[in-house]
């Protein structure tokens, strides 16, 4: 008896190690689907020889940890498994891809998602007959897919309103899916909100027709796309075209194109490069930046990083210039131009113009406005200037030191704008420079919030009199970006784009100096 129940607990502890959490998508019934009452079923034998989910009414997640002893990437996937919005191939195309991100470092939610009420215990001939069209209720597929479409969304923006709890970086949260699962995905991709909004998303072998495909917004996010020619049911082309679709909106885009594995391969072995799709995921998620870690810092940024530790502000870099400055006369109408690497470039791109103009260049590249404000003493208010130029936020979208809140980033602006004001400078307020994509860190889809903290910026300048040059709309492209003529990297201008800013700025300067 005493063995009986030392087996027993061993058993239990050993089912809650392996166990996950399974979270209910919605509380209560699903929006939709209030009177669905029949239960989820699952079969581990059937002809396609790997276990499938169906009778999907109450859509759940189930969360998959990354391995303990996997970089610390805080990305996180939602996982859409396919199944002809009949049955979820569960783990080929879901708990096995969750595993092989897990190893990644990679936070994985599965989704079962709605699917279309199975009449019979053959899920899978219903599905056959279905794509046949040799039976099926067209209309409750068509309700299906909506139905799963919303659940998808719904699972990106639960993951986003939980991404603290499971460590999550809010701005590197993914959807995949696959077939079916791919339509899920490949849907969050257009109409989003910021709360659903996918900041990356991985058809697999996905059904998604051209009329299914709306306009690409301007934020649209990156996508990775693989499928195979040979597909049975036929839809390479869907992938092909979703694809053309983003490379002609100039939206960072991946295609693989398999000769041969058929529809379905997931991570099913077939001794064929199919069997390796998804490592080439792995290595797109890395060169966009979405799983970057610190085991990945090349010595150079480790360099950096170290000498930002001892002095994180920076101050050291002017020291001995605003020494100098200090011991000479004061220059009449000396303004200080403070900023990034934007301001840190222009006077090598263009030395005339601070050389001829009593104009002192107190810019850093990689400046983030928390390290702005800390060196604002030293390298602004202490030379004594008759204006500052305030040129900031960049860096803080792109999170160079850290998350930050737009709200923060606008905040340490106006304390900068506030401490010149305290010491009778002048100030000019500039926005933020338009940019669609960050060559650091791809995939973080800056320019809306650009164009957010702009709009802060320029209310609070209008409602206290100071002055507000507006570079943005004057230089933006239609995807609110840096043009190729005014950047070579879409952030840092050339000098046709300074060449812009810099009458924009000097008739800002006469007016503040006038104030």
């Amino acid at each position: 008896m005493k063995n009986f129940f030392g087996s027993l607990l061993l058993l239990f502890l050993t089912l809650n190690i392996n166990a996950q959490k399974v979270i209910p998508l919605y509380n209560g019934a699903a929006p939709g689907s209030e009177n669905w009452n029949w239960e989820e079923a699952r079969q581990d034998s059937n002809v396609f020889h790997t276990p499938i989910v169906y009778n999907v009414s109450h859509p759940t997640l189930t969360v998959y940890l990354p391995d303990p002893a996997a970089p610390k990437t805080n990305t996180a996937v939602v996982i859409a498994p396919g199944g002809g919005f009949h049955l979820l191939s569960i783990n080929s195309e879901g708990v096995d891809v969750a595993k092989w991100l897990n190893k990644k470092g990679i936070t994985c939610f599965v989704l079962k998602y709605r699917l279309v009420h199975s009449k019979t215990d053959n899920p899978i001939q219903e599905m056959m007959d279905m794509i046949n069209g040799k039976g099926g209720n067209n209309e409750e597929t068509k309700s299906a897919i909506v139905m799963a479409i919303a659940d998808g969304r719904e699972a990106i923006s639960y993951v986003r309103k939980h991404a603290a709890e499971y460590n999550i970086d809010a701005n590197k949260i993914g959807i995949m899916g696959f077939s079916a699962g791919g339509t899920v995905a490949a849907s969050a991709a257009f109409n989003y909100t910021a709360d659903n909004k996918p900041d990356f998303v991985a058809p697999v072998y996905p059904f998604f027709p051209d009329n299914m495909q709306t306009d690409v917004a301007a934020d649209a996010p990156p996508m990775f796309i693989t499928a195979a020619s040979d597909d049975q049911l036929g839809l390479a082309p869907h992938s092909v075209s979703l694809y053309n679709k983003w490379v002609a909106t100039k939206h960072p885009a991946e295609l693989h194109m398999y000769v041969k594995g058929g529809h379905g391969f997931g991570m099913r072995k077939q001794n064929i490069p199919t069997d390796n799709w998804i490592e080439r995921f792995g290595d797109w998620l890395s060169v966009m930046g979405i799983t970057n870690t610190a085991e990945s810092l090349n010595a150079q940024q480790v360099e950096w990083m170290q000498g930002t530790l001892k002095d994180w502000p920076n101050i050291k870099r002017y020291d001995e210039a605003n020494q100098q400055l200090k011991s000479k006369p004061a220059v009449k109408d000396r303004v200080v131009f403070m900023g990034n690497s934007i301001t840190d470039g222009w006077i090598n791109s263009d030395p005339d113009f601070f050389s001829k103009n009593p104009y002192i260049d107190r810019g850093i590249s990689g400046q983030t406005t928390p390290q702005m404000l800390a060196r604002f003493r030293e390298d602004v208010i202490d030379l004594k200037p008759a204006a500052v130029v305030i040129l900031a936020g960049i860096n803080d979208i792109a999170q160079n030191t850290g998350y930050i809140r737009p709200e923060d980033t606008y905040g340490n602006i106006i304390s900068m704008a506030e401490l010149a004001k305290a010491n009778n400078i002048k100030v000019v307020i500039c926005s933020i420079l338009p940019a669609y994509d960050f060559p650091w860190r791809p995939g973080m889809q800056p320019a809306e919030k650009v164009v957010a903290i702009n709009k802060m910026l320029k209310d609070y300048a209008d409602k206290n009199h100071i002055v507000y040059v507006d570079y943005f709309s004057a230089m933006a492209d239609e995807r609110k970006g840096l043009p190729e003529k005014l950047s070579k990297d879409g952030v840092h201008p050339t000098l046709d784009g300074y060449k812009i800013m810099e009458p924009l700025v000097q008739k800002g300067i006469a007016e503040a100096l006038k104030k």
